[in-house]
């Protein structure tokens, strides 16, 4: 019999500026766990991604990624008082409520990556 149990999937998040992203990151939350080359493994409880150190402009200002969490509008006040804005240069929008479900605000990371930040507000 086959084992196809996932234990994982990660994303490579790309960057233009892999020392700044790697800090803004950290300022976030995120924790680099491990880093090899261009590669940094970054983690915050049971989530986690790979940032690269990749540019290619086209790809960042298209590239989008999901963090679900229990209360968004204690990520968002976390993100207010990180002072992430101003320090990186990045955009946060306001928390909405959206159709399908979700209560959600989005963070442009310093590369132009899109993060919709997000808490289900709706039983699955």
């Amino acid at each position: 019999m086959e084992n196809l149990k996932v234990s994982e999937i990660k994303s490579f998040v790309p960057a233009k500026d892999f020392d700044l992203s790697k800090r803004f990151y950290q300022s976030i939350g995120f924790e680099v766990m491990s880093e090899f080359h261009d590669i940094a493994y970054l983690r915050h409880g049971s989530c986690a991604f790979l940032l690269q150190n990749f540019y290619e402009p086209a790809h960042c200002h298209n590239y989008m990624m999901h963090l679900l969490v229990e209360d968004v509008k204690s990520w968002y006040q976390h993100i207010q008082n990180s002072n992430v804005v101003s320090e990186f240069e990045v955009t946060v929008s306001e928390v909405v409520e959206q159709p399908w479900g979700m209560l959600e605000f989005c963070i442009t990371d310093p590369s132009g990556v899109l993060w919709r930040v997000a808490e289900n507000i709706r039983p699955r």
